[in-house]
């Protein structure tokens, strides 16, 4: 029997020590990024919408935001823009005049119990301040099942973890550049059935499994089939031009970066500033600003969830078949698919 060929310390000393330098890095980045962004959340500029013309809530809404920065007054021409820019997922809440002269302040406390929170305890001081009787009404309420409105948040990590593993598997499994477009094709119909079955899936675990939502069904599976095959398309095309280094970016991407950044554990105006903006753009937050807006909401307020999502698929989606017919030709046998 032949004696196994001894390894040298210099054939995997390289790789070994950049893969773990990689991971030291990726594992710090997820620390600051989790600690900075929510040690401690500070509101600012939360909008509250209020009709022009309305003299009592204008004037509340201003010596509010002459004393600090946490509401911001969004102004609209009547009351029934103020309502529609609330159930759109505009404003949390609306503030107008009441009977007998006191005011009314209406929240839709499913976008963010937090946010509405914040707003009604603020509102409520100064409305007590300005001798205002206040009446407080939630005109969309998040589920009791889900009192703080996190389950979007982690219905949405759910889809975006499965779409970005099944990827990566399929990478180990059979190379991360596909060599041909068949082959791209191939690996894209494979994903996007997966991304069928996980969205159907998660809506039935926070369904009839879970019994957390038990309506809209349908609606919620649509959104964590196309999260999932956004997630799963970018990370497709990072790994096919990246390879193994690409999937520690989209880690940092997805997860690292995508999940404080999404505004599901705490609203956006509650992050600190380099993060405020990236639920408009990133996976987690895309997803999970569309799965409020079908669990909760009307139609007028999935318009750019629904639009960025696609997006990322359909760049994905060119990137992978770019990466194929440009590193798939060069790719070595066993490191393609």
């Amino acid at each position: 029997m032949g004696e196994a060929p001894e390894v040298r310390v210099g054939d995997w000393l390289p790789r070994t020590a950049g893969l773990l330098l990689g991971t030291l890095a990726l594992a710090s980045a997820f620390i600051a990024a989790y600690v900075g962004a929510l040690h401690q959340p500070t509101p600012r500029d939360v909008p509250v919408g209020v009709a022009l013309g309305d003299q009592p809530a204008q004037r509340v809404l201003a010596g509010v935001r002459e004393r600090n920065n946490k509401i911001k007054p969004v102004e609209y021409d009547d009351p029934g823009a103020a309502d529609d820019g609330l159930t759109s997922r505009e404003v949390y809440a609306v503030l107008g005049s009441g009977p007998e002269g006191g005011l009314v302040l209406t929240n839709a406390s499913a976008s963010a119990p937090a946010a509405t929170d914040l707003v009604t305890q603020v509102l409520t001081a100064a409305a007590q301040q300005a001798r205002l009787p206040l009446r407080v009404t939630d005109e969309v309420p998040v589920a009791d099942t889900d009192p703080r409105g996190l389950v979007p948040f982690y219905l949405a990590v759910g889809y975006v973890l499965g779409g970005y593993l099944a990827s990566t598997a399929l990478g180990l499994s059979a190379g991360t550049t596909p060599r041909t477009l068949r082959r791209a094709a191939l690996r894209i119909s494979v994903l996007a059935v997966y991304s069928v079955v996980l969205g159907i899936v998660g809506a039935a675990l926070v369904g009839p499994v879970l019994d957390v939502w038990n309506h809209d069904l349908p609606a919620i599976a649509g959104t964590g089939v196309l999260t999932v095959f956004a997630a799963a398309m970018v990370a497709a095309a990072v790994q096919g031009w990246l390879g193994v280094l690409g999937t520690g970016l989209v880690i940092l991407l997805l997860v690292v970066l995508g999940n404080p950044g999404s505004g599901g554990i705490y609203a956006p105006e509650f992050l600190p500033t380099w993060l405020r903006g990236m639920h408009r753009w990133n996976v987690p937050g895309l997803g999970t600003d569309l799965i409020k807006s079908a669990a909760y909401f009307d139609r007028r307020s999935i318009g750019w969830s629904v639009s960025g999502l696609v997006l990322w698929a359909v760049l994905g989606l060119a990137a992978l078949l770019a990466a194929a017919l440009v590193r798939g030709r060069r790719a070595r046998p066993g490191q393609d698919g």
